[in-house]
């Protein structure tokens, strides 16, 4: 019986570093990993490594089953195919049935917290339906719901280090932003275990914070005085567009405040731990490797 591996989306910044945690912290065989993606060449060093590289489209369902031979488990990282809605669960129940007909065993698929009552309805509906569709599959399944990266939370560092301000209509609402990385050691110890019973994770970081904490630690690593501006949506919607947000992108950002003001990302777990026996990153360390950047580029604004 196989014991392959497939990464799905790998030349992506996740899948990229979950591709490394399998070969150099779970010692899989290069041989034994199938990374797929849409640029193959993207891949190359892994595949001077040995790793198999296949080219993978999701919007090219009669070719996925012949791209997931001989995989036993499936790690589905959620598209980037956000531009219209629907596209992401045709894409990923395409995947799903293809695995299926490829005789995986296991699907891991990375989700979000709490989909099923999210504010969040830009991308929300498609993870319910991608977890519905892969819990009706009859394959074993993880779902890995992570909290939202700190890199997204730290998106706008450099212009709210210049400005002193960070405009925000989250409340009081708490959330446990996560490290990538972290994200890659879980998904990656994920994919390599031999469990073939289905759970449910929520994989977050290890501080539940409000904004007001959160700036405050960026205060403290920046060495700069940072004020919240604590806003109703519509302000905050305003603050975006007059930040440089593109008009599509505005509902999104202030969706991602108001479903953390109405306390649907108050979540934390050991998860990462559990998985990994390595606790999540703190924010205040995730800060002292990127505000450097972002402080001399907020100096030249």
């Amino acid at each position: 019986m196989s014991n392959m591996l497939f990464v799905s989306g790998a030349s992506g910044a996740l899948g990229r570093r979950v591709l490394a945690h399998l070969l150099d912290t779970h010692q899989i065989a290069p041989a034994d990993i199938i990374a797929g993606t849409r640029t193959p060449e993207k891949l190359a060093d892994f595949a001077a490594r040995g790793v198999q590289v296949r080219h993978t489209d999701f919007d090219d369902p009669p070719s996925l089953a012949a791209s997931f031979a001989g995989a036993a488990r499936l790690l589905l990282i959620s598209t980037d195919a956000i531009d219209r809605p629907g596209r992401r669960v045709v894409q990923h129940t395409a995947a799903i049935d293809a695995a299926r007909q490829a005789g995986v065993r296991h699907i891991v698929y990375t989700s979000m917290p709490r989909p099923e009552d999210s504010l969040v309805t830009f991308i929300a509906p498609d993870h319910v339906a991608t977890e519905r569709a892969i819990e009706a599959s009859g394959l074993g399944w993880t779902i890995l719901r992570n909290s939202w990266y700190m890199e997204i939370y730290t998106h706008a560092l450099t212009d709210i280090l210049a400005s002193g301000t960070w405009y925000s209509s989250a409340g009081n609402g708490r959330s446990a932003p996560i490290a990538r990385e972290d994200c890659a050691r879980v998904a990656a110890a994920a994919l390599a275990s031999s469990g073939d019973g289905n759970a449910r994770y929520d994989v977050t970081g290890p501080e539940l914070l409000t904004v007001d904490e959160t700036a405050a630690i960026v205060s403290r690593a920046s060495g700069k005085p940072i004020r919240v501006a604590h806003v109703d949506d519509d302000q905050y919607a305003e603050a975006l567009q007059a930040g440089g947000v593109p008009p599509p992108f505005v509902p999104f950002w202030v969706s991602i405040d108001a479903n953390t003001r109405a306390g649907l990302v108050a979540i934390g777990s050991d998860a990462v731990k559990t998985l990994t026996g390595r606790a999540p990153q703190a924010l205040a360390d995730f800060l002292s490797t990127r505000l450097p950047a972002a402080a001399t580029a907020a100096a030249a604004v």
